[in-house]
């Protein structure tokens, strides 16, 4: 490993790579930037290959060592921990799977904030509690460095072809630094707020993922009951008000039985709780929410925590005891 830059040689060089993004604004070129990289799971693996394709350097780390060697084989240079990739960069974004795991990695022994220098950028895209996101902005500011909440919405396809929806949280100047690379991994990049109002965003977006699959489910479940063809029926109401874009990527797949994870049901019931909790600190109900998440409790209990989350419908299917499928057709037909 090489000898770590002199504090001041590195903040000039992040004002540098700050003020060629900020020249670059609308015109797209690309700069480089010293990217650290933590959490490489589903998401992170396909968010880190496409900042190297668009020619930033990566320096990436996870706990699950084959991980690291896999985006090591893109192109990226290998972390020892997430102290070592904040010491080694300018800006470190991390991936991550639960608020536990944010606060270990970046307050915890080794962590981000035992590396990273003042005026350096932490951009946690993991999708948190907006409480937890609070507490690391906090911890950040108390050692300068500046932080942004920016969770996603899309899943893997939309991670691996640089569309996903972005949703950040954050102080506007740090948000207009980030804005060029968030855009190489984001079709839709939305500053929504401060701290915290990327992930209550997300919480949103995600129960209105989690109750529109659960309607889709059960329109389908009737429509399989009453004899019709389901997918007659899903090609029938998507061009209609019905039509939506969670509808158009989750129907196919349950009508086809394909329930490969794309976005765990482990995952969204994580959000799930993350939603209520944040609504009960703020006395708000929310009956749908907490319908949908006893749904995906009992799919995990079930065992299929790792399947798509358009397996929701699952649940609804045992309780009709019927199996939402294309109608077989007679035979002479």
């Amino acid at each position: 490993m090489g000898a770590s830059r002199p504090p001041g040689r590195r903040r000039n060089s992040l004002l540098y790579v700050f003020g060629l993004l900020r020249e670059a604004g609308g015109q797209g070129e690309n700069h480089v930037a010293n990217i650290g990289f933590i959490g490489l799971g589903i998401m992170g693996n396909a968010m880190a290959r496409n900042l190297l394709k668009a020619g930033h350097s990566v320096l990436a780390y996870d706990i699950v060592p084959a991980l690291v060697e896999r985006v090591v084989g893109y192109g990226a240079a290998r972390g020892e921990s997430c102290r070592d990739v904040a010491a080694r960069t300018e800006i470190v974004i991390a991936m991550l799977p639960d608020g536990p795991e944010v606060e270990q990695a970046v307050l915890g022994a080794a962590g981000v904030l035992e590396g990273a220098t003042a005026g350096s950028i932490l951009v946690d895209m993991s999708s948190i509690s907006p409480l937890v996101a609070q507490k690391v902005g906090t911890a950040c500011a108390a050692k300068k460095v500046q932080f942004l909440d920016a969770p996603v919405s899309g899943g893997e396809p939309k991670a691996i072809d640089g569309t996903l929806a972005i949703m950040v949280g954050g102080d506007e100047a740090v948000f207009q630094k980030m804005e060029p690379i968030l855009k190489t991994m984001g079709s839709s990049v939305t500053l929504t707020g401060a701290v915290g109002a990327g992930n209550v965003t997300k919480l949103a977006n995600q129960i209105m993922v989690a109750c529109n699959i659960a309607a889709m489910g059960e329109a389908l479940v009737l429509a399989t009951r009453a004899g019709l063809d389901p997918e007659v029926v899903f090609n029938a109401v998507k061009g209609g008000l019905a039509g939506s874009t969670v509808l158009n990527a989750k129907a196919p797949m349950v009508i086809g039985r394909n329930f490969k994870p794309g976005f765990r049901i482990r995952l969204h019931q994580k959000d799930l709780r993350n939603a209520l909790l944040a609504a009960e600190s703020m006395k708000v109900a929310l009956p749908l929410t907490s319908s949908v998440q006893q749904m995906l409790m009992a799919l995990i209990n079930d065992g299929k925590g790792d399947l798509d989350h358009s397996a929701i419908v699952n649940f609804i299917e045992d309780m009709a005891g019927i199996e939402v499928k294309p109608a077989q057709k007679k035979a002479g037909a």
